[in-house]
């Protein structure tokens, strides 16, 4: 009785020592050949208003930039600021003069795993450059751009504009078939390129409207204005996935015998072989001990 009674457990601890020993490989394994994504997310820009704008004044003896945005975001982000005022020496006498009023100026931006996507939306446009405090540089009445990245997709760009716009005072008919250029004697030239898009295999870019400005009012050289003005631009760049490499992991515990490959064994050989080993000498001390029990 004793002896049967001692080499039960025996046997149960060397069973479970053996299947602790099968387990712990398993689990190694599976760690080794997980594999991580790797996200990069994409971009995204919107911005209502952007000038690039040179101010000559009294007869180009003093020459200020006038670089100004408004609402203009990076992903995550978004702006509602409905209007805009800057302040340049000897312009206004000094003091802060409207560049942009909208009823409505919104840019935002988003971006996730899949999708990133700017957006810009304005309406009742008013604009002025300096030298024309009476008289708008232009007006709209409504104007959006959208740019979408989704990755595994074609980016899309697209601007709506109405098809006439006020430049100058003049109400004119705006194409998207080229640049349109205004004239105001005495006042200056517009030149208006309408809605600007640009795709690539994984960017978009809209523009809604843009403009080459050429005032000099009257050509008295008191306020010469030159340069660019962009309203309503969207971009975004798409997201993109990779997985990245099996994190490297060494091999744990001592190396498998070379002739275990030979005979079509695979990783799992040296934790069955191991449980075996000792399994057998587990078993061997328990049946030895209870022998000299019996003697």
């Amino acid at each position: 009785m004793n002896g049967t009674n001692f080499r039960m457990p025996a046997r149960r601890w060397a069973t479970a020592a053996t299947a602790t020993v099968l387990a712990a490989g398993p689990a190694t394994l599976v760690g080794a050949g997980s594999a991580h994504a790797r996200t990069d997310q994409g971009r995204a820009s919107a911005v209502v208003l952007r000038t690039g704008l040179d101010v000559s004044l009294l007869n180009k003896t003093v020459d200020v930039p006038l670089s100004v945005s408004l609402n203009e975001v990076q992903a995550p982000g978004s702006a509602e600021k409905t209007a805009l005022s800057a302040q340049l020496d000897a312009v206004n006498g000094g003091q802060p003069f409207s560049v942009l009023s909208a009823d409505v100026a919104t840019a935002k931006a988003t971006v996730s795993a899949t999708k990133a996507e700017g957006y810009t939306d304005l309406a009742h446009v008013r604009l002025h450059v300096p030298g024309l405090p009476l008289l708008s540089l232009i007006e709209v009445d409504a104007v959006t751009s959208k740019a979408t990245c989704e990755a595994g997709k074609a980016p899309v760009a697209t601007s709506h504009l109405p098809g006439s716009v006020t430049v100058l005072g003049k109400r004119v008919t705006v194409t998207a078939n080229g640049p349109t250029e205004v004239q105001v004697p005495g006042v200056g030239s517009v030149r208006l390129d309408l809605s600007k898009t640009s795709t690539t295999s994984r960017t978009a870019a809209a523009t809604a409207l843009e403009l080459k400005v050429s005032v000099n009012p009257l050509k008295l050289n008191v306020a010469d204005v030159e340069g660019t003005v962009t309203l309503a631009q969207a971009t975004c760049e798409s997201p993109s996935s990779s997985p990245s490499p099996a994190p490297d992991v060494k091999p744990q515990g001592a190396p498998a015998e070379a002739g275990l490959a030979e005979t079509g064994s695979d990783s799992m050989t040296p934790y069955i072989a191991g449980g075996a080993v000792l399994l057998l000498v587990l078993g061997g001390g328990a049946v030895l001990t209870a022998r000299r029990r019996r003697g």
